[in-house]
């Protein structure tokens, strides 16, 4: 005589003990890597003097940007920072004003100088500005040390 065997029934639930192992590692991964994703590097620029390009003269529009966050702008064949023509308090005015500016002389250059108070994002706003307006020749100007 065989002895009767119990018969079990099939269990209906999920084992979720490997896949909390699997998002543990992946957790421990996404903490140690991310530090390492830096977006930038810290770098000291180097200061020397230059001199300009040799060439024809071009139209040259030299915008500064003041403390306060103001554009200043001159228009003539050389860069010019004592003294603005032009001034703007918000970005639409100088696009605008550019913007003519570049259909009449689309060769223009544009040099830009900034105080050294002002946010660097306020520089690239207004870089993407220029751009918007049509600017494809842009330099940044600095003073010697």
């Amino acid at each position: 005589m065989r002895p009767a065997r119990l018969k079990r029934k099939p269990k209906a639930e999920m084992n979720v003990v490997p896949y909390i192992d699997v998002m543990l590692v992946l957790l421990v991964i996404f903490m140690v890597t991310a530090p390492m994703l830096t977006q930038g590097v810290q770098i000291e620029l180097p200061k020397v003097a230059s001199e300009a390009l040799p060439g024809e003269a071009p139209s040259i529009v030299t915008l500064s940007i003041d403390n306060a966050g103001r554009y200043h702008w001159n228009q003539g064949d050389s860069v010019q920072t004592e003294r603005y023509q032009y001034s703007a308090n918000a970005l639409e005015g100088l696009t605008a004003a550019l913007g003519e500016l570049l259909q009449r002389k689309p060769d223009t250059q544009v040099m830009i100088r900034a105080d050294a108070g002002v946010d660097y994002g306020r520089v690239v706003t207004g870089m993407a500005a220029l751009q918007q307006a049509g600017v494809t020749s842009l330099g940044l100007i600095t003073e010697a040390p």
